[in-house]
Protein backbone atom coordinates (compact mmCIF):
# COMPACT_ATOMS: atom_id res chain seq x y z
CA UNK A 1 0.00 0.00 0.00
CA UNK A 2 3.16 2.47 0.52
CA UNK A 3 4.06 2.22 -3.19
CA UNK A 4 0.47 2.42 -4.15
CA UNK A 5 0.86 5.70 -2.07
CA UNK A 6 3.68 6.74 -3.35
CA UNK A 7 3.22 6.61 -6.97
CA UNK A 8 -0.17 8.28 -7.01
CA UNK A 9 1.48 11.55 -5.09
CA UNK A 10 4.45 11.45 -6.83
CA UNK A 11 2.97 11.40 -10.52
CA UNK A 12 0.39 13.95 -9.09
CA UNK A 13 2.76 16.41 -8.08
CA UNK A 14 5.35 15.80 -11.15
CA UNK A 15 1.98 16.24 -13.47
CA UNK A 16 0.68 19.41 -11.45
CA UNK A 17 4.42 20.92 -10.95
CA UNK A 18 5.73 20.16 -14.71
CA UNK A 19 3.04 20.84 -16.74
CA UNK A 20 3.43 24.64 -16.35
CA UNK A 21 6.46 24.82 -17.25
CA UNK A 22 6.24 22.22 -20.38
CA UNK A 23 3.24 24.59 -21.38
CA UNK A 24 5.62 27.69 -21.48
CA UNK A 25 8.27 25.54 -23.73
CA UNK A 26 5.84 24.72 -26.28
CA UNK A 27 4.15 28.61 -26.48
CA UNK A 28 8.01 29.02 -27.10
CA UNK A 29 8.14 26.60 -29.83
CA UNK A 30 4.68 27.37 -31.05
CA UNK A 31 3.71 24.22 -30.74
CA UNK A 32 0.01 24.45 -30.80
CA UNK A 33 -3.28 22.54 -31.44
CA UNK A 34 -4.99 23.13 -34.75
CA UNK A 35 -8.44 23.08 -35.12
CA UNK A 36 -10.81 21.90 -37.70
CA UNK A 37 -13.01 24.16 -39.26
CA UNK A 38 -15.69 21.64 -39.96
CA UNK A 39 -15.97 21.33 -35.82
CA UNK A 40 -18.18 23.43 -33.58
CA UNK A 41 -17.58 27.29 -34.22
CA UNK A 42 -17.16 27.38 -30.36
CA UNK A 43 -13.47 25.86 -30.79
CA UNK A 44 -12.17 27.77 -32.92
CA UNK A 45 -11.00 29.92 -30.10
CA UNK A 46 -8.75 26.54 -28.81
CA UNK A 47 -6.39 27.41 -32.19
CA UNK A 48 -2.99 27.72 -31.07
CA UNK A 49 -3.08 25.91 -26.97
CA UNK A 50 -0.66 23.94 -26.51
CA UNK A 51 -1.09 20.40 -27.42
CA UNK A 52 1.47 16.98 -26.74
CA UNK A 53 0.68 17.22 -23.26
CA UNK A 54 0.31 13.94 -22.86
CA UNK A 55 4.27 13.54 -22.79
CA UNK A 56 3.70 15.21 -19.11
CA UNK A 57 1.49 12.03 -17.92
CA UNK A 58 3.32 9.67 -19.55
CA UNK A 59 7.04 11.27 -17.89
CA UNK A 60 5.13 11.65 -14.75
CA UNK A 61 3.97 7.99 -14.59
CA UNK A 62 7.74 6.47 -15.20
CA UNK A 63 9.24 8.76 -12.89
CA UNK A 64 6.30 7.92 -10.22
CA UNK A 65 6.83 4.47 -11.27
CA UNK A 66 10.53 4.21 -10.82
CA UNK A 67 10.44 6.23 -7.32
CA UNK A 68 8.02 4.02 -5.72
CA UNK A 69 10.17 1.11 -6.06
CA UNK A 70 13.41 2.81 -5.98
CA UNK A 71 11.89 3.88 -2.02
CA UNK A 72 9.92 1.17 -1.23
CA UNK A 73 12.94 -0.85 -2.18
CA UNK A 74 10.68 -3.39 -4.05
CA UNK A 75 11.73 -4.54 -7.87
CA UNK A 76 9.47 -3.73 -10.39
CA UNK A 77 7.35 -7.08 -11.87
CA UNK A 78 6.81 -8.05 -15.38
CA UNK A 79 3.60 -7.18 -15.80
CA UNK A 80 3.99 -3.86 -15.03
CA UNK A 81 6.79 -2.89 -16.99
CA UNK A 82 4.94 -4.46 -19.53
CA UNK A 83 1.82 -2.05 -19.34
CA UNK A 84 4.00 1.03 -18.96
CA UNK A 85 6.03 -0.49 -22.34
CA UNK A 86 2.22 -0.50 -23.85
CA UNK A 87 1.63 3.22 -22.79
CA UNK A 88 4.83 4.93 -23.42
CA UNK A 89 4.98 3.16 -26.98
CA UNK A 90 1.33 4.27 -28.03
CA UNK A 91 2.30 7.88 -26.43
CA UNK A 92 5.17 7.51 -29.15
CA UNK A 93 3.01 6.87 -31.84
CA UNK A 94 0.96 9.60 -30.75
CA UNK A 95 3.91 11.42 -30.43
CA UNK A 96 4.16 11.44 -34.08
CA UNK A 97 1.02 11.97 -35.23
CA UNK A 98 0.91 15.53 -32.95
CA UNK A 99 4.13 16.56 -33.98
CA UNK A 100 3.39 16.22 -37.80
CA UNK A 101 0.09 18.41 -36.96
CA UNK A 102 1.70 20.68 -35.65
CA UNK A 103 4.87 21.50 -37.55
CA UNK A 104 2.10 21.38 -40.94
CA UNK A 105 -0.18 23.08 -39.59
CA UNK A 106 -3.08 20.53 -40.19
CA UNK A 107 -5.97 18.46 -38.72
CA UNK A 108 -3.74 15.28 -40.38
CA UNK A 109 -1.07 13.72 -38.90
CA UNK A 110 0.09 10.19 -39.66
CA UNK A 111 -2.38 8.35 -42.05
CA UNK A 112 -4.66 5.85 -40.56
CA UNK A 113 -2.61 3.27 -41.75
CA UNK A 114 0.34 4.24 -40.32
CA UNK A 115 -1.01 5.43 -37.25
CA UNK A 116 -2.81 1.76 -37.39
CA UNK A 117 0.47 -0.07 -38.36
CA UNK A 118 2.11 1.65 -34.95
CA UNK A 119 -0.70 0.87 -32.66
CA UNK A 120 0.07 -2.85 -34.33
CA UNK A 121 3.72 -2.97 -34.04
CA UNK A 122 3.62 -1.95 -30.49
CA UNK A 123 0.80 -3.97 -29.58
CA UNK A 124 2.27 -7.10 -30.93
CA UNK A 125 5.62 -7.00 -28.89
CA UNK A 126 3.46 -6.66 -25.93
CA UNK A 127 0.96 -9.26 -26.85
CA UNK A 128 3.67 -11.51 -27.35
CA UNK A 129 5.84 -10.57 -24.07
CA UNK A 130 2.75 -10.46 -22.10
CA UNK A 131 2.70 -14.59 -22.54
CA UNK A 132 5.66 -14.97 -21.29
CA UNK A 133 7.72 -14.25 -17.64
CA UNK A 134 6.10 -17.24 -15.95
CA UNK A 135 6.82 -16.57 -11.50
CA UNK A 136 7.21 -19.27 -9.43
CA UNK A 137 3.74 -20.36 -9.58
CA UNK A 138 3.91 -20.38 -13.47
CA UNK A 139 1.54 -17.66 -13.96
CA UNK A 140 2.44 -15.16 -16.57
CA UNK A 141 1.26 -11.67 -16.42
CA UNK A 142 -1.60 -12.58 -19.23
CA UNK A 143 -3.75 -15.70 -20.37
CA UNK A 144 -4.61 -17.38 -23.67
CA UNK A 145 -7.83 -17.27 -21.27
CA UNK A 146 -10.89 -14.72 -21.91
CA UNK A 147 -11.36 -12.88 -18.50
CA UNK A 148 -14.33 -10.71 -17.29
CA UNK A 149 -13.82 -10.36 -13.91
CA UNK A 150 -11.26 -13.11 -13.92
CA UNK A 151 -10.90 -15.57 -16.21
CA UNK A 152 -14.04 -17.76 -17.94
CA UNK A 153 -13.77 -20.90 -18.93
CA UNK A 154 -12.96 -19.95 -22.85
CA UNK A 155 -9.67 -20.72 -23.82
CA UNK A 156 -8.00 -19.44 -27.34
CA UNK A 157 -5.25 -21.98 -26.76
CA UNK A 158 -7.97 -24.48 -28.58
CA UNK A 159 -4.88 -27.04 -29.95
CA UNK A 160 -3.38 -29.19 -27.86
CA UNK A 161 -1.27 -29.84 -30.77
CA UNK A 162 -0.75 -26.33 -32.17
CA UNK A 163 -0.49 -24.10 -29.39
CA UNK A 164 0.97 -21.87 -31.77
CA UNK A 165 -2.53 -21.23 -32.56
CA UNK A 166 -3.99 -19.96 -29.30
CA UNK A 167 -0.83 -17.33 -29.32
CA UNK A 168 -1.99 -15.72 -32.40
CA UNK A 169 -5.33 -15.77 -31.33
CA UNK A 170 -4.51 -14.20 -28.24
CA UNK A 171 -2.43 -11.65 -30.01
CA UNK A 172 -5.03 -10.70 -32.43
CA UNK A 173 -8.07 -10.67 -29.29
CA UNK A 174 -5.25 -8.24 -27.44
CA UNK A 175 -4.41 -5.83 -30.33
CA UNK A 176 -8.25 -5.50 -30.78
CA UNK A 177 -8.67 -4.47 -27.02
CA UNK A 178 -5.51 -2.24 -27.69
CA UNK A 179 -7.01 -0.59 -30.71
CA UNK A 180 -10.56 -0.53 -29.14
CA UNK A 181 -9.56 1.63 -25.77
CA UNK A 182 -6.65 3.73 -27.65
CA UNK A 183 -9.22 4.79 -29.95
CA UNK A 184 -12.12 5.19 -27.68
CA UNK A 185 -9.81 7.64 -25.28
CA UNK A 186 -8.64 9.50 -28.53
CA UNK A 187 -12.45 10.19 -29.66
CA UNK A 188 -13.43 10.87 -26.08
CA UNK A 189 -10.20 13.96 -25.75
CA UNK A 190 -12.55 16.58 -28.03
CA UNK A 191 -13.66 18.79 -25.01
CA UNK A 192 -11.70 20.24 -22.22
CA UNK A 193 -10.71 17.92 -19.21
CA UNK A 194 -13.31 15.18 -20.82
CA UNK A 195 -11.23 12.17 -21.07
CA UNK A 196 -8.47 13.26 -18.19
CA UNK A 197 -11.03 13.23 -15.85
CA UNK A 198 -12.71 10.39 -17.36
CA UNK A 199 -9.68 8.32 -17.70
CA UNK A 200 -8.98 9.42 -13.51
CA UNK A 201 -11.89 7.45 -12.46
CA UNK A 202 -11.15 4.55 -14.37
CA UNK A 203 -7.73 3.85 -13.55
CA UNK A 204 -8.95 5.23 -9.75
CA UNK A 205 -10.60 1.51 -10.14
CA UNK A 206 -8.14 -0.45 -11.33
CA UNK A 207 -6.29 0.82 -7.92
CA UNK A 208 -8.94 -0.61 -6.40
CA UNK A 209 -9.13 -3.75 -8.41
CA UNK A 210 -5.14 -4.58 -8.22
CA UNK A 211 -5.19 -3.47 -4.09
CA UNK A 212 -8.42 -6.37 -4.20
CA UNK A 213 -6.74 -9.12 -5.72
CA UNK A 214 -3.56 -8.35 -4.01
CA UNK A 215 -5.37 -9.43 -0.45
CA UNK A 216 -7.20 -12.00 -2.29
CA UNK A 217 -4.67 -13.79 -4.01
CA UNK A 218 -4.58 -17.44 -4.44
CA UNK A 219 -0.69 -17.10 -3.38
CA UNK A 220 -1.22 -15.39 0.07
CA UNK A 221 -5.47 -16.86 0.88
CA UNK A 222 -6.11 -19.73 -1.49
CA UNK A 223 -9.85 -19.93 -1.15
CA UNK A 224 -13.16 -20.20 -3.59
CA UNK A 225 -13.09 -16.76 -4.45
CA UNK A 226 -9.28 -16.41 -4.51
CA UNK A 227 -7.96 -14.32 -7.86
CA UNK A 228 -4.89 -15.72 -9.62
CA UNK A 229 -3.43 -12.81 -11.09
CA UNK A 230 0.68 -12.75 -11.41
CA UNK A 231 1.35 -8.87 -10.07
CA UNK A 232 -1.62 -7.43 -8.73
CA UNK A 233 -0.11 -5.66 -6.25
CA UNK A 234 2.15 -4.51 -8.60
CA UNK A 235 -0.58 -2.83 -11.60
CA UNK A 236 -2.33 -1.43 -8.62
CA UNK A 237 0.96 0.70 -8.35
CA UNK A 238 0.85 1.29 -12.01
CA UNK A 239 -2.83 2.18 -12.01
CA UNK A 240 -2.29 5.31 -9.43
CA UNK A 241 0.72 6.22 -11.43
CA UNK A 242 -1.51 6.90 -13.96
CA UNK A 243 -4.70 8.58 -11.73
CA UNK A 244 -2.58 10.93 -10.30
CA UNK A 245 -0.53 12.49 -13.39
CA UNK A 246 -4.37 12.79 -14.75
CA UNK A 247 -5.62 14.11 -11.93
CA UNK A 248 -2.58 16.41 -11.51
CA UNK A 249 -2.69 17.04 -15.61
CA UNK A 250 -6.41 17.81 -15.30
CA UNK A 251 -5.73 21.12 -13.29
CA UNK A 252 -4.56 22.47 -16.16
CA UNK A 253 -6.46 20.89 -19.02
CA UNK A 254 -9.73 21.66 -17.15
CA UNK A 255 -12.05 24.57 -18.92
CA UNK A 256 -10.73 26.45 -20.44
CA UNK A 257 -7.76 24.33 -20.60
CA UNK A 258 -3.99 25.56 -20.73
CA UNK A 259 -3.13 22.21 -22.55
CA UNK A 260 -4.48 19.40 -24.63
CA UNK A 261 -2.96 16.43 -24.07
CA UNK A 262 -2.94 15.60 -27.72
CA UNK A 263 -2.66 12.07 -29.29
CA UNK A 264 0.25 11.30 -27.19
CA UNK A 265 -2.07 11.24 -24.13
CA UNK A 266 -5.13 9.61 -25.27
CA UNK A 267 -2.94 6.64 -26.89
CA UNK A 268 -0.85 6.08 -24.25
CA UNK A 269 -4.10 6.14 -21.58
CA UNK A 270 -6.09 4.14 -23.90
CA UNK A 271 -3.47 1.68 -24.53
CA UNK A 272 -2.61 1.22 -20.85
CA UNK A 273 -6.28 1.13 -19.64
CA UNK A 274 -6.37 -2.09 -21.92
CA UNK A 275 -2.38 -3.07 -20.72
CA UNK A 276 -4.27 -3.68 -16.91
CA UNK A 277 -7.36 -5.33 -18.30
CA UNK A 278 -5.10 -7.74 -19.79
CA UNK A 279 -2.89 -8.53 -16.85
CA UNK A 280 -5.88 -7.79 -14.46
CA UNK A 281 -7.46 -10.68 -15.98
CA UNK A 282 -10.56 -8.30 -16.09
CA UNK A 283 -10.98 -8.08 -20.34
CA UNK A 284 -14.44 -7.60 -20.43
CA UNK A 285 -14.83 -5.86 -17.55
CA UNK A 286 -13.16 -3.05 -19.14
CA UNK A 287 -15.70 -2.52 -21.30
CA UNK A 288 -18.17 -1.43 -18.70
CA UNK A 289 -15.66 0.39 -16.32
CA UNK A 290 -14.93 2.38 -19.70
CA UNK A 291 -18.36 2.77 -20.42
CA UNK A 292 -18.18 6.23 -21.46
CA UNK A 293 -15.19 5.38 -24.11
CA UNK A 294 -17.55 3.18 -25.28
CA UNK A 295 -20.39 5.16 -26.26
CA UNK A 296 -18.01 7.64 -27.87
CA UNK A 297 -16.48 5.14 -30.05
CA UNK A 298 -20.20 3.59 -30.98
CA UNK A 299 -21.42 7.06 -31.78
CA UNK A 300 -19.02 7.32 -34.40
CA UNK A 301 -19.41 3.90 -35.72
CA UNK A 302 -23.36 4.08 -35.60
CA UNK A 303 -22.78 7.90 -37.28
CA UNK A 304 -20.17 6.53 -40.29
CA UNK A 305 -22.60 3.32 -40.94
CA UNK A 306 -25.78 4.92 -41.09
CA UNK A 307 -24.25 7.99 -43.71
CA UNK A 308 -22.65 5.26 -45.91
CA UNK A 309 -25.96 3.29 -46.07
CA UNK A 310 -28.57 6.14 -45.96
CA UNK A 311 -26.77 8.86 -46.48
CA UNK A 312 -28.74 10.05 -43.26
CA UNK A 313 -26.94 11.32 -39.88
CA UNK A 314 -27.74 9.75 -36.78
CA UNK A 315 -26.09 12.76 -34.98
CA UNK A 316 -25.53 16.49 -35.82
CA UNK A 317 -21.86 15.78 -35.27
CA UNK A 318 -19.71 12.77 -33.93
CA UNK A 319 -18.33 11.98 -31.34
CA UNK A 320 -21.10 12.09 -28.79
CA UNK A 321 -20.07 15.02 -27.45
CA UNK A 322 -19.78 16.98 -30.18
CA UNK A 323 -23.69 15.84 -31.03
CA UNK A 324 -25.08 17.53 -27.31
CA UNK A 325 -22.79 20.80 -28.21
CA UNK A 326 -24.37 21.21 -31.26
CA UNK A 327 -28.06 20.80 -29.46
CA UNK A 328 -27.01 24.20 -27.51
CA UNK A 329 -25.35 22.82 -24.37
CA UNK A 330 -22.14 24.33 -23.01
CA UNK A 331 -18.87 22.77 -23.23
CA UNK A 332 -18.53 22.48 -19.27
CA UNK A 333 -22.00 21.32 -19.01
CA UNK A 334 -21.21 17.97 -21.65
CA UNK A 335 -18.12 17.35 -20.15
CA UNK A 336 -19.37 17.46 -16.53
CA UNK A 337 -22.33 15.55 -17.09
CA UNK A 338 -20.38 13.14 -19.25
CA UNK A 339 -18.13 12.52 -16.06
CA UNK A 340 -20.90 11.50 -14.12
CA UNK A 341 -21.76 9.43 -17.00
CA UNK A 342 -18.09 7.85 -16.73
CA UNK A 343 -18.67 7.64 -12.77
CA UNK A 344 -22.03 5.88 -13.19
CA UNK A 345 -19.81 3.60 -15.36
CA UNK A 346 -17.07 2.87 -13.09
CA UNK A 347 -19.24 2.40 -10.09
CA UNK A 348 -21.22 -0.35 -11.90
CA UNK A 349 -18.22 -2.31 -12.55
CA UNK A 350 -16.64 -1.97 -9.23
CA UNK A 351 -20.21 -3.17 -8.53
CA UNK A 352 -19.69 -6.02 -10.63
CA UNK A 353 -16.13 -7.29 -9.92
CA UNK A 354 -17.52 -6.92 -6.21
CA UNK A 355 -20.76 -8.70 -6.38
CA UNK A 356 -19.30 -11.67 -8.32
CA UNK A 357 -16.53 -11.96 -5.42
CA UNK A 358 -19.10 -12.41 -2.69
CA UNK A 359 -21.09 -14.52 -4.98
CA UNK A 360 -18.28 -16.82 -5.34
CA UNK A 361 -16.58 -16.60 -2.29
Amino acid sequence: MKAVLIAAGVSLLIALLGTPAYINFLVRKHYGQFVRDDGPTSHHTKRGTPTMGGAVIILASLGAYALAHLLTWWPPSASGLLVMFLMAGLGLVGFLDDYIKISKQRSLGLRSWQKLAGQGIVGLVFSWLVLQFPNSRGLTPASTVISSVRDTNLDLDVSSTLPWVGVLLFVLWANLMIAGTSNGVNLTDGLDGLATGASTMVFAAYVIIGTWQTNQSCAITPSAGCYEVRDPRDLAVVAACLMGACFGFLWWNGSPAKIFMGDTGSLALGGALAGLAICTRTELLVVVLGGLFVLEALSVIIQVGSFKTTRKRVFRMAPLHHHFELLGWAEITVVIRFWIIAGLFVALGIGLFYAEWVVGA
